[in-house]
């Protein structure tokens, strides 16, 4: 926020220190990793196994340098600002003008914002689902047990950002343990039913380029990374590019690896047909494992694990969220000729955000159609489109023109946004 360049000289530390590796580093690793692999890792392995075994090959070889070449491009657009501390919302003011600024503020809040409804509609109904099937219990009131989740993550966000990236680190250690074990549970029963049959080109092209929007969304983690471009250049001053391409890198090897292996594990245990299966029945992978191996751990493990998932996940969509918002009010006033305050514009904000959250998770309503129809095309446009196109337009990104990845960056962007209105038409 705006407040956060005043106080930016008093978190660096010396040059030096920007070598070493610190608690600091190692936290923002565990948070990246936490806000991008959520409730969409439980899916991935569907729409990534349906099409066989040469598409998930070829997703696998491209899930890290895309992953990482798009965020590394977010993140250093928002470090080429002249104002140091500024966050996502300045930064494209000060890049493209002020019109141009209010409206990509305007498509990044609504972006997340169905995000992080869906987390809260799929956390109360996760927790619903655990205490009438596995505690043998009577369904709880929806609207006051969607009040108690939604206040105890609200809560968390109100004790501070650090507080947040903090208690997203500890739940990562958890899902990074189940989603291992669950994998290594899997191996006696891989088979090798994926591995028949091979695709014709054009089979395999259609589906490669239709499972890419699901890569991207699995690993984006593109709401959280203006603040933590804000914290490296809060601590680490000239050196903050050079630390988060750093701690960048080792998120996304983390996600990677992690994820993958679970998604290999799952593809090579259950055949084309359970792929398709879960998919027509809309569930989670763990909840179709759960079914077919009739395994109590499996069963207990499946809400647990999204629970975290999505719990995690929601702390890091709401600081992008929030900042969404605050530069939207910001931008406001500023219009109107009025200095804002910004404590008191956090408080409106957690209000509104708490309020909109317990209601819409209350109703219970279907919002997947959201996400695809919305927040797919604007993830790609922000996340690979926007950040190629400064280093073309923005004298302080130029230095960045001219190197290999920009290539992959948009091409990739521009796959994910024509597969999405591919699927829109229907086609």
């Amino acid at each position: 926020m705006t407040s956060t360049s005043k106080t930016l000289d008093a978190g660096l530390v010396q040059p030096a220190a920007a070598t070493a590796w610190s608690a600091h580093d190692r936290t923002w690793v565990l948070g990246l990793f936490a806000t991008a692999i959520g409730a969409g890792t439980l899916f991935l392995p569907i729409n990534a196994g349906l099409g066989g075994i040469w598409p998930l090959l070829v997703m696998a070889v491209l899930a890290f340098p895309m992953t990482y070449l798009a965020h590394r491009g977010l993140f250093r657009f928002i470090l080429s600002s002249a104002k140091p501390g500024s966050d996502i919302t300045e930064v494209v003011g000060e890049h493209f003008g002020e019109t141009a600024g209010k409206l990509i503020t305007l498509l990044y809040f609504f972006t997340i914002l169905p995000i992080l409804l869906l987390y809260g509609v799929g956390l109360t109904n996760t927790v619903e689902s655990l205490v009438t099937h596995q505690m043998g219990m009577a369904a709880l009131p929806r609207a006051p047990l969607a009040f108690v989740l939604t206040a105890a993550l609200i809560g968390v966000v109100a004790s501070s950002e650090q507080m947040v990236v903090r208690v997203m680190a500890w739940l990562v250690y958890p899902f990074i343990f189940v989603l291992i074990g669950l994998g290594l549970f899997l191996a006696p029963d891989w088979n090798s039913a994926v591995l028949h049959g091979v695709p014709s080109a054009g089979k395999f092209s259609v589906t490669l380029w239709l499972s890419i929007p699901v890569l991207v969304f699995s690993f984006n983690h593109s709401p959280v990374i203006s603040r933590f471009a804000v914290a490296q250049q809060q601590r680490y001053g000239a050196h903050a590019v050079r630390k988060a391409e750093q701690i960048e890198k080792y998120a996304v090897m983390m996600m990677v690896a992690v994820v993958m292996f679970f998604v290999f594990s799952c593809v090579f245990a259950l055949s084309p047909a359970d792929l398709a299966l879960a998919k027509s029945q809309n569930i989670s992978i763990l909840s179709y494992l759960g079914n077919k191996f009739q395994n109590p751990l499996v069963a207990w493990l499946a809400p647990a694990v999204a629970l975290v998932a999505m719990s995690k996940s929601f702390l890091g969509h709401y600081l992008g969220a929030r900042e969404g918002l605050h530069g939207l009010i910001t931008q406001y006033l500023d219009a109107k000729g009025k200095q804002g305050n910004t404590k008191a514009i956090n408080r409106y904000i957690m209000a509104f955000m708490f309020v909109t959250i317990w209601v819409v998770a209350t109703l219970n309503p279907s919002i997947l159609g959201m996400i695809e129809s919305l927040c797919g095309p604007i993830i790609a446009a922000m996340l690979f489109i926007m950040p190629m196109y400064a280093i073309r337009k923005v004298p302080a990104m130029r230095k960045y023109a001219n190197q290999p990845g920009n290539v992959l960056v948009l091409f990739i962007g521009a796959v994910a946004m024509s597969a999405i209105f591919y699927s829109l038409l229907g086609n």
